[in-house]
């Protein structure tokens, strides 16, 4: 699959005016929302961008924040099996379309972007029925439902993995925020250490299932945490919102602290205080701690189409990371696994350096190219 690219003086005279980006439901799609909204911003700073999501996602707080407009249209979900439920789709996937439409219609949409997820289908559908370019970026090694309907509408697809098998598929990277893309983890170490109450001088582990949290690495750590302690591995967990526990830990000036927190707003610091984490294999999280050079464990979500497992396949075949099955998570493992890999300085080094070879932070430019070919070409 080819990789994407146009010379940055190709954009100079040309003046993007209006954007609509579709995605929303979970931070696996808002995240490069976000970042594509921003690299387009940098590119054209007067574009109106406009982002279209569902009314109880992630993106009803993140996007305002980030200072872009947010408009809601109704969540049209594709059974997956023959049920009542496909009665109901067609008068659903009108409705939401028609919404879709008149946000296309009242913004003077000159191309729309979309992520996948429940808002992707109706706005390819609408930009389609008004001949408006659609660009379609999927964040997956596996694609969903929503992206495999767009691809079949355009040939600006622009994808994360090379392996995903998408119609018109090219590979991008996934587009990261610019606190991560721009993170230097070695310069920020200490400052993010003692930020989170950690200690300058210990290895440290960073344990996460994502916004949600992970039940399977939060019990896991918890009956292990005592013995992390007693090696010398200082620990930040950050188990999801009201999922936090009380460590049974030694306690003392020279104990390894055991810091619990249900969410780290500033995740590229505690990307900076680790030199491993422990995590999920999301889409943007495994980009994310590939792009920053941090060597991983990953733990794939054991529901859904198995993408997490494709997700990481090429972090762990280059050895930035290791991949093991949700089954296998437990404190025997933790302490069996974890603790040796955390206090293995020299491996962790190699595994820094493999990740960072795959990893890549260019991926918001990557597809601002795209969009700019597309409303170049008139979505040909």
């Amino acid at each position: 699959m080819p990789a994407v690219g146009l010379p940055q003086d190709q954009t100079d005279s040309f003046e993007l005016r209006s954007v609509v980006l579709a995605g929303g439901g979970s931070a696996g799609h808002v995240s490069p929302l976000l970042a594509l909204a921003d690299a387009l911003r940098r590119r054209f700073p007067q574009v109106q961008i406009t982002a279209l999501g569902t009314s109880t996602g992630l993106e009803q707080r993140l996007v305002p924040e980030r200072g872009y407009p947010l408009r809601a249209i109704p969540k049209v979900a594709f059974p997956r099996k023959p049920s009542a439920a496909v009665l109901h789709l067609p008068g659903a996937l009108k409705g939401a379309v028609d919404r879709a439409g008149e946000v296309l219609d009242e913004v003077e949409a000159e191309v729309v972007v979309g992520f996948g997820g429940y808002v992707s289908s109706p706005a390819y559908l609408a930009a389609r029925s008004r001949q408006i370019p659609i660009v379609v970026h999927e964040q997956n090694a596996r694609p969903g439902l929503a992206n495999r309907l767009g691809a079949r509408l355009t040939r600006y697809v622009g994808t994360t993995f090379a392996q995903t098998e998408l119609a018109h598929g090219t590979v991008t990277g996934m587009p990261l925020r610019p606190e991560i893309s721009g993170l230097d983890r070695e310069a920020l170490r200490d400052h993010a250490r003692e930020m989170f109450g950690l200690r300058a001088d210990r290895p440290t582990v960073l344990v996460t299932g994502g916004s949600l949290g992970a039940a399977r690495l939060n019990g896991a750590f918890a009956e292990a945490a005592d013995h992390l302690v007693s090696q010398g591995v200082q620990v930040l967990h950050v188990t999801g919102l009201g999922k936090e526990f009380e460590p049974q830990v030694p306690v003392g000036d020279d104990a390894a602290p055991y810091v619990v927190l249900p969410y780290a707003d500033r995740m590229e610091l505690a990307f900076a205080a680790a030199d491993l984490v422990v995590c999920r294999s999301g889409a943007n999280t495994v980009c994310e701690v590939a792009a920053v050079g941090l060597p991983a464990v990953f733990v794939p979500l054991p529901i859904g189409n198995g993408e997490q497992r494709f997700n990481a396949a090429d972090v762990v075949d280059a050895g930035g990371a290791i991949l093991v099955d949700d089954a296998a998570v437990d404190a025997a493992w933790v302490r069996s696994t974890v603790a040796p890999l955390a206090l293995d300085g020299p491996r962790l080094a190699r595994m820094a350096q493999a990740a960072s070879r795959v990893g890549r932070r260019d991926g918001d430019e990557a597809l601002a190219d795209l969009v700019v070919r597309a409303v170049r070409e008139g979505g040909r």
